[in-house]
């Protein structure tokens, strides 16, 4: 099953949710704003994603410069203590299938992640995405 950690508000996320669905695949939602990820899924995640705490803040719309994490010297575990702290720090969407888990921003980088990604699909704005066969 495709879990997809969400935020409604994101037009990023909505995009890689439509995507998904269009797949036909079984999709768990999880909207992370109302059901934050505990401390060892967020690090578990990260390890997946291959990715590190720093590379998964969110800046925009959060209060990651009041909090200063800019600052260079904040190891891993204090930036994961500000995303649990403060959800709407950590970007979006993560998606996780059975073929790894990824930070699907653009929103098309999903159809490498799934099995029947949908050939042509148009976003919200408009935009026209294909699946090329490196996707598949």
């Amino acid at each position: 099953m495709i879990q997809i950690y969400h935020n409604p508000e994101c037009g990023t996320s909505r995009n890689t949710l439509a995507m998904i669905k269009a797949s036909g695949e079984d999709l768990e939602v999880i909207e992370y704003l109302r059901t934050p990820p505990s401390r060892e899924r967020l690090c578990q995640l990260i390890q997946s994603m291959g990715i590190t705490p720093r590379e998964l803040l969110r800046r925009k719309g959060t209060p990651y410069d009041e909090l200063g994490l800019d600052e260079p010297s904040l190891d891993d575990d204090a930036l994961i203590d500000a995303m649990i702290a403060h959800p709407i720090l950590i970007n979006r969407p993560i998606v996780v299938t059975a073929r790894g888990a990824a930070l699907c921003r653009p929103s098309e980088k999903v159809l490498t992640l799934l099995a029947n990604p949908v050939p042509r699909f148009v976003k919200e704005d408009g935009e026209v995405v294909y699946v090329s066969e490196a996707d598949q």
